[in-house]
């Protein structure tokens, strides 16, 4: 596959880059960026660990604002991060909303026209964004992991629990933990999947716990200042589904902060941390 460079910088030694390339899979340009580690210098291998973006955000958000790279070059993890959905499909109603259509992917794959054209989120993470990281960038496939914010944190946790042979850590930041039972969810879900609530279960964090916990730990950090937690992130929920399948997790809360990238940039060493001692 065919990749544009859009911008190559030095970086702890390393390099930061934003890319964009011709999807089939979503049918148009996707774009996301790459940190190589100074470990992948003369095509040694290294971890590849991908962030899942939450709503509204781009490839851009957590790249420039979560001060990953520092850790990322130290531990010699690649840091992959995409756009949360298609862009520019022309869809109407694509644009009228944070919380559905552009910027607001979830990580799935739409069923429902027209969204079910291009919408294929899920798709694009776990099969042609790996190819094309396999092709032009010194990755070890088998030393996967992946973590996410909010929308992207439901995602993270998602597509761990369908792959637990791929994507072998797992973290969240502030995860949408019960999308089948909040407005955020319950209206992706609708849009995206339709009306047959029993379809949305593959999405679902809490269901796919309870079919099938994983080996790996569940890494969590939620801010108790968080004004989205009550109503649309509901961890209590995720809490008690991991207690009951035998999911092993680690949740902190953290007093104070809030659904931020202040909040993120605070703990994210912690959480490439955790990756890489998974990782090996």
């Amino acid at each position: 596959m065919d990749l544009t460079i859009v911008s190559q910088q030095r970086c702890f030694e390393g390099t930061q880059g934003f890319y964009s390339h011709e999807s089939a899979v979503c049918g148009g340009v996707m774009n996301f960026s790459v940190f190589q580690p100074p470990q992948a210098k003369d095509g040694a291998k290294v971890p590849l660990v991908t962030f899942l973006s939450g709503l509204t955000c781009t490839e851009e958000n957590f790249t420039t604002k979560a001060g990953a790279q520092r850790v990322a070059a130290e531990l010699g993890i690649i840091l992959l991060v995409p756009d949360t959905s298609p862009r520019g499909a022309g869809y109407p109603g694509e644009d009228n909303d944070y919380d559905f259509g552009s910027g607001a992917g979830f990580y799935l794959d739409a069923t429902e026209a027209p969204w079910s054209e291009r919408y294929k989120m899920y798709s694009y993470v776990t099969q042609e964004l790996p190819t094309l990281m396999g092709e032009h960038f010194p990755v070890d496939m088998e030393r996967q992991g992946i973590f996410g914010h909010s929308m992207g944190g439901h995602g993270a946790i998602t597509i761990h629990l369908k792959n637990p042979g791929v994507y072998r850590s797992v973290s969240a930041f502030a995860p949408i933990c019960a999308p089948s039972l909040c407005p955020w969810g319950r209206k992706a879900f609708a849009g995206y999947l339709g009306d047959d609530e029993a379809t949305w279960e593959d999405y679902d964090s809490c269901t796919l716990i309870r079919r099938q916990p994983s080996d790996a730990q569940i890494f969590i950090d939620q801010g108790a200042e968080d004004p989205f937690l009550s109503e649309q992130l509901k961890p209590d929920l995720l809490v008690a589904a991991c207690k009951e399948a035998g999911q092993r997790f680690e949740f902190r809360m953290q007093p104070d902060y809030d659904h931020s990238y202040y909040f993120i940039q605070t703990f994210v060493e912690d959480h490439l941390r955790h990756h890489a001692k998974a990782l090996g």
